[in-house]
């Protein structure tokens, strides 16, 4: 499915990523500052490694010796911000569809209909974003993402800034997600619990190394 072995040079310490993704939801540990939103930003093609490669479904996203770089548009990847940065002239509907109308009808993994129930958004749709609560937004975000037809979904602490009544709303949404369309997910965190939540397989990064916790 996904195969990393590459380097980055970070502000303070090289990150060092060998790792096999095969199975359903894979969660990374680690405190702020030790290169987790580092390693999602090179998975995804907003950074570019500094050697090493990046394989997903047998194609090859990044070789350094090959000199092959995919672009980010091109990956069929979706990484989800900790902030849900939605459209704020726009009402939910249309911050949900900006991502489908660029998919093709014939390569839509996902349907609005589909994503709308499964997120119970459906009575949200008319309210503009500056309107929502941080959960509400939060929501959104992801429906957004997945509109957007990925082949891998990856979360970049998507539960930080929300209070504890706010995150045990939206932790069955992302078990919703990772049980209902069996799409492989990389999940990000400070917090082991969410990751327990989702029954996740955890890795730990500190100070740029992976490691099985």
């Amino acid at each position: 499915m996904l195969k990393c072995n590459f380097q980055y040079q970070h502000a303070d310490f090289m990150l060092n990523v060998e790792l096999e993704m095969q199975q359903q939801l894979l969660g990374i540990v680690g405190v702020s500052g030790c290169g987790k939103s580092t390693l999602l930003k090179n998975i995804v093609g907003l950074l570019k490694p500094t050697h090493g490669s990046i394989q997903f479904n047998q194609q090859i996203l990044f070789d350094s010796q090959q000199k092959i770089h995919v672009p980010m548009h091109q990956r069929k990847i979706a990484l989800i911000f900790q902030n849900a940065l939605l459209f704020p002239h726009m009402n939910v509907q249309q911050n949900l569809c900006y991502a489908e109308k660029f998919i093709p009808q014939a390569e839509r993994k996902f349907q609005f209909n589909e994503i709308i129930e499964l997120l119970e958004l459906t009575h949200l749709c008319q309210r503009k974003a500056h309107q929502l609560s941080g959960g509400e937004a939060q929501r959104v975000s992801i429906g957004r993402a997945l509109l957007s037809s990925p082949h891998l979904l990856l979360l970049d602490e998507p539960l930080t800034g929300l209070d504890q009544q706010l995150k045990q709303q939206i932790l069955p949404f992302l078990q919703r997600i990772k049980d209902e369309l069996n799409l492989p997910m990389i999940y990000v965190t400070h917090h082991l619990e969410e990751l327990k939540y989702l029954k996740a397989d955890i890795l730990q990064l500190d100070q740029g190394q992976l490691q099985h916790r």
